[in-house]
């Protein structure tokens, strides 16, 4: 027994508990997790917590990660769209993109032609069409080998996730085309960061993943605490008992309705919020 049986904790990885902007928009190598984060969440799951991440990332930008962040709960990939046991090595949910979805695609292309973006699976492989120089330190930041396509129509059904790499003003209006279109309600679309914007199907958020999750551990939702830093955070935010973010979280997250707001990330933001949790509890 410990004081923090029943509790779950659910963290997005990137910008909340590492820095890796600057290895998106200059290449750099990516930090790993520090030894003051690494400490505090193996006191949390001693004390009996159960620690998961939250991540945008596919299963091979993130599996080569896994061994250096302490978890003891299934992991929520795609921004959503699945949920993976690293223990068990194999997916416990999935949500699909609906097949349609290179035909909306290539109408996309259509109106915004030379639009960077990466097409994700439920395996091992990964696509590109029309990489560009974002699309290329994404690449070195999650390590995973891409394969180029000509055509949409050339990747392999089902999709996980669709990623857009451009600068503003373009990936707003990337994603204003997608809403505005008659079949944009079968896709949740938001942004990542400042580069990236998240395609997934319907439901497959951060938020719905993170109820899902609840109910496949047993816990009670009252024990819930989630942390982010971005737009594709704000669902899980919203579902958590009280919300924490980093101080380097975007405006959005910062007017999130409860929130605590914790060092910036690069401070050791986890080890804050568990701090904070050890009074709490």
């Amino acid at each position: 027994m410990g004081k923090f049986d029943g509790v779950l904790i659910v963290s997005d990885y990137d910008n909340t508990l590492i820095y890796s902007e600057r290895a998106l928009t200059h290449g750099t190598e990516l930090p790993t997790v520090s030894r003051e984060n690494t400490d505090a969440i193996r006191y949390f799951m001693e004390q009996g917590g159960t620690f998961c991440i939250a991540t945008g990332r596919a299963l091979p930008a993130f599996a080569p990660l896994a061994s250096g962040v302490p978890m003891n709960g299934p992991t929520i990939l795609f921004n959503g769209g699945a949920i993976y046991d690293f223990a068990k090595g194999e997916y416990l949910h999935t949500a699909f993109l609906p097949d349609q979805v290179r035909e909306h695609m290539a109408q996309l292309l259509e109106v915004l032609p030379g639009v960077a973006f990466e097409i994700y699976h439920d395996n091992n492989d990964m696509h590109a069409i029309n990489p560009n120089e974002l699309t290329r330190n994404h690449l070195h930041l999650t390590h995973s080998p891409t394969v180029t396509l000509e055509s949409i129509f050339d990747a392999p059904l089902p999709i996980m996730k669709l990623l857009f790499e451009e600068y503003q003003p373009k990936l707003g209006q990337i994603a204003d085309y997608i809403k505005s279109q008659p079949w944009g309600h079968e896709y949740e679309v938001f942004f990542a960061s400042n580069y990236l914007l998240e395609v997934t199907a319907k439901g497959g958020n951060k938020g719905g993943m993170v109820h899902r999750l609840v109910e496949m551990l047993g816990m009670d939702p009252q024990h819930l605490y989630c942390i982010g830093d971005h737009a594709n955070d704000i669902p899980m935010l919203q579902a958590a008992r009280i919300p924490f973010a980093p101080a380097n979280a975007i405006e959005a997250v910062h007017r999130v309705e409860g929130i605590r707001i914790l060092p910036d990330c690069r401070e050791h933001t986890m080890a804050a919020m568990i701090a904070e949790l050890d009074k709490l509890y």
